[in-house]
């Protein structure tokens, strides 16, 4: 599987990343999907301190101690959280964020963490103590690079003029094509990394697609309606003829220059075999990538600013 340099770091991550947060709390089913990613090739882990309230940490870390070396491991932190009382609030003081992290060490049982993301962030966050943080812990060699996992344009950029962040995690889709409007050039120029998370579009850029629009987007998603989905995936049917849709939907993603990775959630093994199956690097022209835009919308941030 292509890899990808990780920013103007010396980390480079697999185009497809297996994201962690629908694991679930059974171990041994964790340690299949887990060992499976590995083994297809997939050598980007993503989880956070927040998911399930730090029980998932110390699930992916029990799972890849013997296999450390071969992993590049993404948390994410800034949700200060109660794990008894199971609730949270928002917290990037650079004490709560270096604090964060070595909780997330502890959990994750290794000695450093590879690649560390801002959970969220708006632009009223003490941005510079934010910053120094994550720079804090780069030194100390708690972690090798940082980010931040956000939508917001406005955060985004804050963070490109005052930081070295490698990366920006971000929810990007054929259907979601709302980075392509304000982020992904601007994070290009700055050798800025983009983790594309959600490339399928919760489900309905995949082959069964149709099912999923049918179950939970009766109220439609983002700017489209019910019906306009529908349509949608009829014409990517059409569009994709012999190919899968999922496949359209991964090259889509990929094709962008900005973004490193592909991030999917999986809650099954099969879930990892049908991305693996369906990844190839994108092999997208310039008229196959503007032919699937003109079957979706170019919608724009509107409340995330």
């Amino acid at each position: 599987m292509k890899k990808i340099q990780l920013g103007k770091s010396d980390i480079y991550i697999t185009e497809l990343t297996l994201g962690a947060m629908s694991l679930g709390t059974n171990k041994e089913k964790a340690k299949q999907i887990i060992d499976y990613a590995i083994d297809a090739g997939i050598n980007h882990i993503d989880t956070a301190d927040l998911y399930d309230f730090g029980l998932n940490e110390e699930i992916v870390g029990d799972v890849i101690k013997d296999k450390r070396n071969q992993i590049i491991l993404t948390t994410k932190v800034g949700n200060h959280f109660d794990k008894n009382k199971k609730k949270w609030f928002w917290d990037p003081s650079k004490t709560y964020i270096i604090r964060a992290v070595k909780d997330s060490l502890r959990r994750l049982n290794t000695d450093y963490i590879d690649f560390c993301m801002l959970h969220g962030g708006t632009i009223d966050d003490p941005i510079d103590e934010t910053i120094l943080a994550f720079e804090t812990l780069k030194k100390e060699g708690a972690i090798r690079a940082y980010g931040i996992s956000s939508i917001r344009p406005n955060v985004i950029r804050k963070y490109v003029e005052k930081s070295s962040i490698d990366g920006v995690m971000t929810q990007y889709n054929l259907l979601d094509r709302r980075p392509e409007e304000e982020v992904l050039d601007l994070l290009e120029r700055n050798q800025i990394s983009v983790l594309a998370r959600g490339p399928l579009g919760k489900g309905m850029l995949s082959d069964t697609g149709e099912q999923v629009i049918e179950k939970k987007a009766r109220d439609g998603y983002l700017d489209y309606s019910y019906q306009e989905l529908l349509n949608i995936y009829q014409e990517l049917k059409q569009y994709s003829k012999s190919e899968s849709i999922q496949k359209l939907a991964l090259q889509y993603v990929l094709h962008h220059p900005a973004v490193a990775s592909a991030v999917f959630g999986a809650s099954s093994v099969e879930q990892v075999k049908e991305n693996v199956n369906n990844y190839q690097p994108s092999t997208f022209s310039k008229e196959t990538y503007e032919e699937l835009q003109d079957l979706t919308k170019a919608i724009t941030y509107k409340q995330h600013r």
